[in-house]
């Protein structure tokens, strides 16, 4: 093969390879940044978010700060970190 077409084609090869790098940063940077509760969550009257508490089996009306995170949240109890990752997700059960 002609060595400009060589240097060609790992030229290309470099760049998307770049921009998948980029995607996935982008990705993995806004997966985290949106912390905050969806608002595809149902509210009552009084603007708190009507969750079911993973921990204790039970329809709760919490609030929930920025990190997604709601007032009953224990931190490192798994029950609590999943029920977190799922309200950031907008997967959280609901009633």
């Amino acid at each position: 093969m002609d060595e400009r077409l060589m240097q060609y084609i790992r030229r290309q090869f470099r760049s998307a390879g770049r921009q998948v790098e980029q995607a996935k940063h982008a990705y993995e940077t806004a997966k985290y940044e949106t912390a905050s509760p969806p608002a595809t969550l149902p509210q009552d009257e009084e603007n708190k978010y009507r969750v079911v508490c993973r921990r204790y089996a039970e329809k709760r009306a919490t609030g929930i700060d920025s990190e997604g995170r709601p007032e009953c949240f224990e931190s490192e109890h798994p029950d609590c970190e999943s029920c977190r990752r799922d309200i950031t997700e907008g997967i959280i059960e609901t009633w």
